[in-house]
């Protein structure tokens, strides 16, 4: 009893101090991303993006596709799910949903820091790039615009191939059928928080021996996080690119 009675005191003290702690994704000012261009470039190469809603009082997640199209201020995600996918029933356009989008992340090594040698006062942490993004729901069924939702997406999807698909290269029965089987999912953007956790807490030191550590890895991430990393100091990005294609 004492115990529940210490950490209702405590959840208080919280929401006295931080009065918006539920609607806000926790962002140190020196990890906080701001730029719209480089949080769209995310969303961009990473368009799998978790929806969250709020089904009856439940939270439900669904991995769903997105395109962030420029149509206002924010812009909106366009995405689509099965029709069979209850998700759709229970959107709201009246409430927020929210859709998470992540970048590279990796971990990384206190014995990679120089510092442990004077102070051995350091720990692992994880670092990582993510994007939250609210907005206002809406189903959408008409097959004009799913159809041409499906075909941006696919497009865009395949420009980088050598013999890109079309959705024209498929019977127009069979797509047809297809987008009766699929509902659309329009979320109007209201707001957008960005956090880019790069180790900046770290001083230059440090940080040149995180990207050194991480180009040790045989690992992909771990070496996109290292030129990430390094891309923030001019002597530590030509480092990181010098030992990346030797790592090729």
């Amino acid at each position: 009893m004492r115990l529940n009675s210490q950490l209702t005191s405590l959840v208080a003290l919280c929401h006295t101090f931080f009065p918006s702690i539920d609607a806000l994704m926790h962002t140190s000012k020196q990890f906080r991303q701001d730029d719209v261009e480089t949080i769209r470039s995310l969303v961009a190469a990473n368009p799998l993006g978790t929806l969250v809603t709020n089904a009856h009082g439940d939270l439900v997640g669904n991995h769903i596709p997105f395109q962030w199209v420029d149509d206002q201020r924010n812009g909106t995600l366009e995405g689509h799910v099965a029709r069979a996918n209850p998700v759709w029933c229970d959107i709201d356009s009246n409430s927020e949903v929210l859709v998470v989008f992540s970048g590279v992340d990796a971990y990384i090594s206190p014995s990679w820091y120089p510092s442990k040698a004077r102070d051995a006062r350091v720990v692992p942490t994880w670092n990582y790039s993510a994007v939250h993004i609210y907005g206002h729901p809406q189903a959408i069924h008409d097959p004009e615009w799913l159809k041409a939702h499906v075909t941006r997406l696919t497009d865009r999807q395949e420009a980088s191939f050598a013999e890109p698909w079309s959705v024209a290269d498929a019977p127009p029965d069979y797509t047809n059928a297809l987008v009766n089987a699929i509902v659309g999912l329009q979320i109007s953007v209201t707001r957008i928080e960005g956090k880019w956790k790069f180790s900046q807490n770290r001083n230059d030191e440090d940080r040149a021996g995180v990207v050194a550590g991480l180009l040790r890895q045989n690992d992909s991430n771990a070496r996109s996080m290292a030129r990430e990393i390094a891309a923030m100091d001019a002597s530590l990005d030509k480092q990181a690119s010098q030992q990346g294609e030797e790592g090729l």
